[in-house]
């Protein structure tokens, strides 16, 4: 299958899917079978998986140790990844790793430990991120939640399954004004 084919094809792939399987560390999937779905899986001649989407929830993950290796072997294009589901697992915050697909645009979140509201400021370098859940994380109890995650990553059309209006945007704007100091330009001396 040539490139071009693969990338008009693999949206249209089912997940590969590790939801529900106890997985502790990601080194686990290399052992743990996949779970089926109504469409199979088609897989390269090397043996990987031709998909665009990773489900990893509802599992009893704490870090991503090795997960973009661990992705390498079992993804025939791991850069092409868009939608990674880490939902329901045990992270306390945004692991760098997610950052280094470019590729990402759904990304989910939802139900971790993930403390700190600037881990969000991690995930601004994600070009292509249009969907994201964070909710049920303590950082949903912040002040100003929404409003920071938004203007943090103001190319996201969804943000924990609830549409981003126009008014979402401008409620975003107002509060980044009122909350968030600008940084002070420094004017070196020698320069005046």
């Amino acid at each position: 299958m040539s490139r071009q084919d693969y990338m008009n094809t693999s949206v249209q792939e089912p997940p590969l899917d590790y939801s529900f399987r106890s997985i502790h560390v990601i080194q686990d999937l290399l052992s743990e079978e996949p779970r089926t779905g109504l469409r199979p899986l088609r897989h390269s001649k090397s043996g990987k998986s031709l998909t665009q989407s990773l489900w990893l929830n509802n599992n009893v993950l704490n870090d991503l140790r090795d997960f973009s290796h661990v992705v390498s072997l079992l993804l025939e294009h791991p850069e092409n990844l868009a939608w990674i589901d880490l939902s329901f697992n045990d992270l306390t915050s945004i692991d760098p790793v997610l950052t280094t697909f470019f590729n990402l645009s759904v990304l989910y979140l939802h139900g971790n430990s993930i403390q700190r509201l600037g881990e969000v400021n991690k995930l601004a370098v994600l070009p292509r991120l249009r969907s994201l859940t964070l909710h049920g994380n303590p950082i949903e109890e912040e002040k100003g939640y929404r409003q920071y995650v938004l203007c943090t990553l103001p190319r996201i059309t969804t943000f924990d399954f609830s549409g981003v209006t126009k008014a979402d945007r401008a409620t975003a704007e107002v509060w980044k004004r009122m909350n968030i100091k600008p940084k002070k330009v420094r004017i070196k001396q020698n320069a005046l």
